[in-house]
C-alpha cells in the first residue's frame, strides 16, 4: 500500500504561483519581451496562472503559449508513446525572454526536449525555467531558475501535481511505495 502525503495545498499553490510571478518580473527586466511557454500537460495551466498574476501586478499583457515536446524526447521507449498536444506559440521567439514552465523537474530530459522544441520557433535572447516542484535526481546538467518548492525525494517516490484546469483540484502529493 502506498503512503500519500500532501506537499502543497490549494492555498500554498496559489501563494507559490504568486511568488514565482514576482521573481520572474524581477529577473525579466523589459516585460515587453517576456514570453511564458507551458510544457504540456500541467505546465500549460501553470504558465497561464503565472501570466495572469504578472498581468495583475504589472498592468500589461504578457505573451503565453504551450509547447508539446513529444517528438523531441529521447526517452519515448521509457515514457511510452503519447498523442501529441497542440503547440501554440503566440509569436516568433527571436530576441525574447522565454520562461519555460513545468510542474515537476526530475531527470531534466523533459526540459532538454523543450529546449530543442523552442529552437523550432526562433532564437530567444534567453531561456529560463520555472517549475512548481524540483525533486532532484538530475540526469542532465539542467537547473531551474525559478522553483516553487524543493522537495528531495527517493527515486522510487513519485510527485503528483493536480491542477484545477486538468484534474478538477489543486494539490501536490508525494507518493511513497
Amino acid at each position: 500500500m502506498s503512503k500519500i502525503v500532501e506537499i502543497l495545498s490549494p492555498e500554498e499553490i496559489r501563494r507559490t504561483v504568486n511568488r514565482l510571478a514576482s521573481e520572474i518580473i524581477e529577473r525579466a527586466g523589459d516585460l515587453s519581451d517576456l514570453v511564458l511557454l507551458g510544457i504540456h500537460t500541467r505546465g500549460v495551466p501553470l504558465a497561464q496562472r503565472l501570466t495572469q498574476q504578472i498581468e495583475i501586478l504589472e498592468q500589461l499583457t504578457i505573451a503565453v503559449g504551450a509547447i508539446d515536446i513529444t517528438f523531441f524526447r529521447d526517452d519515448l521507449d521509457k515514457v511510452g508513446m503519447r498523442t501529441p498536444a497542440k503547440t501554440q506559440i503566440p509569436l516568433d521567439l527571436t530576441g525574447k525572454f522565454v520562461v519555460l514552465v513545468d510542474d515537476v523537474i526530475y531527470s531534466g530530459r523533459t526540459i532538454r526536449a523543450a529546449l530543442n522544441a523552442v529552437n523550432e520557433y526562433g532564437r530567444p535572447e534567453s531561456i529560463t525555467l520555472a517549475v512548481l516542484v524540483d525533486r532532484g535526481h538530475r540526469q542532465l546538467p539542467i537547473h531551474p531558475n525559478f522553483v516553487g518548492k524543493e522537495l528531495p525525494t527517493a527515486r522510487e517516490e513519485q510527485v503528483k501535481v493536480y491542477l484545477e484546469e486538468t484534474d478538477g483540484q489543486d494539490r501536490v502529493e508525494l507518493i511513497s511505495p
